[in-house]
């Protein structure tokens, strides 16, 4: 029952981060469900429920879309792709953990620092290869994004609509990459579809709170996001190294 209450939490939180901000979900939930599951069956139940939410939303959200932006990172994110899932398959997860977890926690202080960063075509495509690759091998491709946008100073609209038709098609090659390359169980779907009923409570009150979060606001989130974030990973990668 515990482990129940814990499941539904962790969804529901995710999903009104997802919601509201235009991120969150892999970067709340992942970290989490591997206390709950398997590695390759927190990472999938996380892509699942990140698809749902990515299809509930963007009929909604499609006029602030950047397209262009949106297809660098695309086009990027077919490089990474494949480099994700080797790193998934052969190279040690804890060591790739702590060494993301680092650069997450300095990236995040260059951002807190007023670091900034100009918006470039080549950067454009960077950005979606590195969650291309974060996504097919930790399942959460949101932090390459998040700081590249809050750096840029990219507009909450912007941002959290181009995310999220983003993750549309990363989550969806990310998937279907994650089943042919390691496979999936029954545990991964029946959890995935339990949470459903969950992910959509968390729609409705991630628009509330979205129309109520000014710019200011939404930066400072973004940082503490950003660093429990860093500071989970960094803290279970050297308790398990």
């Amino acid at each position: 029952m515990e482990i129940i209450f814990t499941f539904i939490c962790i969804i529901l939180v995710a999903s009104i981060l997802q919601t509201s901000t235009g991120f969150g979900f892999s970067m709340m939930a992942t970290p989490f469900l591997l206390m709950l599951f398997l590695p390759q069956e927190a990472i999938q139940i996380n892509i699942i429920l990140s698809l749902i939410i990515s299809i509930s939303l963007i009929w909604k959200i499609r006029m602030d879309i950047d397209f262009i932006l949106l297809k660098r990172l695309i086009f990027g994110s077919i490089v990474g792709v494949p480099f994700g899932i080797l790193i998934f398959t052969s190279i040690n997860i804890n060591t790739f953990k702590l060494a993301i977890s680092i650069l997450l926690l300095l990236l995040t202080l260059m951002l807190i620092c007023n670091f900034k960063i100009k918006s470039t075509k080549s950067r454009d495509f960077l950005v979606g290869g590195l969650s291309g690759l974060l996504t097919t091998s930790i399942g959460m491709p949101g932090p390459p994004l998040l700081l590249y946008f809050t750096g840029t100073d990219t507009k909450k609209e912007k941002l959290r609509a181009t995310t999220l038709a983003f993750y549309l098609f990363i989550y969806f090659i990310s998937l279907l990459t994650q089943i042919l390359f390691t496979g999936t169980n029954k545990t991964i779907w029946e959890s995935s579809l339990y949470a459903i009923p969950i992910v959509f409570l968390g729609l409705f009150i991630g628009q509330i709170i979205f129309k109520w979060l000014n710019q200011r606001i939404f930066k400072i989130f973004t940082y503490i996001l950003l660093s429990c974030t860093g500071m989970y990973l960094l803290i279970e990668s050297l308790h398990l190294l």
